[in-house]
């Protein structure tokens, strides 16, 4: 598997500690989304590590087809909810 599975089709609001590190989910695969849990293990996609820059809310992409992932570029409306899970 090349491409994600879209979690779902709207973005996910978390608040970030600044200066932690993250492992956000790129396959769309994980239970604990929008972070990785290792369920891309049979996959060729791997998380996205990043680094909080303040203690902030954000929206990180759950269709994992954001331009600037892990934060949400609007990508996610050209997703149904049919598409979730695909």
């Amino acid at each position: 598997m090349n491409k994600p599975i879209a979690a779902d089709n709207k973005p996910i609001a978390v608040l970030l500690n600044k200066d932690d590190y993250y492992y956000f989910c790129t396959c769309g695969r994980s239970n604990n989304q929008p972070f990785c849990d290792g369920s891309h293990k049979d996959t060729s996609l791997k998380p996205m590590k990043f680094q909080a820059e303040s203690d902030k809310k954000v929206y990180l992409c759950a269709c994992k087809h954001s331009s600037k992932l892990p934060f949400c570029d609007g990508t996610h409306k050209q997703f149904s909810l049919e598409d979730v899970g695909k």
